[in-house]
């Protein structure tokens, strides 16, 4: 099989560059090893990300299957001088703060109904595993090997090759990208369900408690009747009580913070509880001849503003982008990686995610007192997903002199 591009994973990320290309006239094939819908998390949207699937040409689609509308985000601290409220908001052609809207979504149903899109548009499927690439003698990578459901090995030779396998990072584990880092937040363990008979807001948004460093919980409503509900500690803490992951979740329910306590006295039923541990990572050269990782395939953070489906969306669009600037005209393919500056781009957004996140965890009142008063409005820009801009907004420049402050005093008392 031969393809202008090969997609591995149909996720948001692998979609989305699925559909950009489509929508530029040029082909593309997904590889996907799960059957859809399969259960997922990550189901709230940053403002930017609702613009993005609005441009994707599913407005109208996410409408029809009245997926809850999100205002904004509500971070419950231990008190009412650090809990804050961050609406969401774009800005208009003048540079204005508007009000506007994004979703929350369930995501097995949500990802079936991209991919679907994709189906639409002509892109081919193949159900299979991606255990390999294919190489010239310059180390371009010019395809996928794909073991299929049937056992059966199959080449697709491409010119260039995404890498969407989300948390998989294929493209790192066979040693095409580089090797994977651990995070800040890797020792992290994070056990999630959903739930039905929570107590709602008037108001579906997404709602943050937080206990105190590193311990935090998430509510998201996913639909009329179901709440996906996380609670997430270090993985020492939650070993040292020797609970199974149901065990310990449906106890911390009840007891790690007032307004979640609160939300779920009445509920109806607790789902499958779910465990990801040591997810937090970073793959630094993730481009190269021949490919382009997007999303978590090379990089997350901490899943606590809600940035997953944002960056594979974002980063999905922009890989298609480059793709239809390289096959045009060949533009850099004698560089030594054609993509650098695509490269630079991913990584400055994720590094303003990860000083809003350091920030939070390092000096939650100093995060507050921006976010309320000193730089609401970049802050608001933030969790909206607008993070590429070369030049720091002074909000984020704050963010990042308190979070040098914090690794002095770190380093000092290392020294002692």
């Amino acid at each position: 099989m031969k393809t202008q591009v090969a997609i591995v994973g149909g996720g948001p990320g692998g979609v989305a560059s699925a559909i950009s290309l489509a929508n530029k006239g040029i082909q593309s094939v997904i590889i996907e090893k799960d059957q859809f819908p399969r259960f997922h998390i990550g189901e709230s949207m940053t403002g930017e990300c609702g613009g993005l699937v609005r441009k994707l040409g599913l407005e109208t689609e996410m409408l029809q299957r009245q997926y809850p509308v999100k205002h904004g985000v509500r971070v419950y601290g231990q008190s009412s001088e650090n809990t804050f409220w961050i609406p969401v908001m774009k800005r208009s052609d003048e540079g204005e703060l508007e009000e506007t809207t994004t979703w929350q979504v369930r995501r097995s149903d949500f990802d079936k109904m991209l991919l679907d899109k994709a189906k639409s548009l002509g892109v081919p499927i193949i159900n299979g595993k991606a255990t390999g690439v294919i190489q010239a003698n310059d180390s371009t990578v010019t395809g996928v090997e794909v073991r299929l459901e049937n056992g059966e090995v199959e080449m697709i030779e491409s010119e260039m090759v995404i890498d969407a396998s989300g948390q998989a990072t294929f493209l790192s584990n066979i040693g095409v990208a580089g090797n994977k880092d651990r995070g800040k937040y890797d020792r992290q363990l994070a056990l999630y369900a959903h739930v039905t008979g929570a107590q709602r807001d008037e108001v579906d948004n997404t709602l943050i408690f937080y206990e105190k460093k590193n311990h935090w919980g998430w509510f998201i409503p996913i639909d009329d009747e179901t709440v996906s509900i996380g609670i997430v500690a270090p993985t020492d803490y939650y070993k040292s009580y020797g609970e199974t992951p149901e065990e310990f979740f449906k106890r911390k329910l009840h007891s790690f913070h007032p307004e979640i306590t609160r939300r779920v006295a009445n509920l109806e039923s607790i789902g499958e509880v779910h465990a990801s541990s040591n997810y937090s990572y970073h793959i630094k050269e993730f481009t190269g001849k021949g490919f382009i990782c997007v999303g978590d395939s090379h990089r997350f953070i901490d899943p606590i503003f809600s940035f997953g489906v944002h960056f594979s969306i974002t980063e999905g669009m922009m890989a298609a982008d480059a793709i239809e600037a390289y096959l045009a005209d060949g533009q850099g393919r004698e560089a030594e990686n054609p993509f650098a500056e695509l490269q630079s781009h991913f990584e400055l957004g994720q590094d303003s995610i990860e000083d809003l996140v350091d920030c939070f965890w390092g000096n939650p009142f100093a995060f507050t007192f921006f976010a309320h008063q000193r730089y609401r409005e970049d802050i608001i820009d933030l969790f909206a997903g607008r993070v590429y801009q070369k030049n720091p907004s002074p909000g984020l420049a704050a963010l990042r002199t308190v979070n040098a402050q914090i690794a002095e005093q770190n380093m000092t008392v290392s020294a002692d």
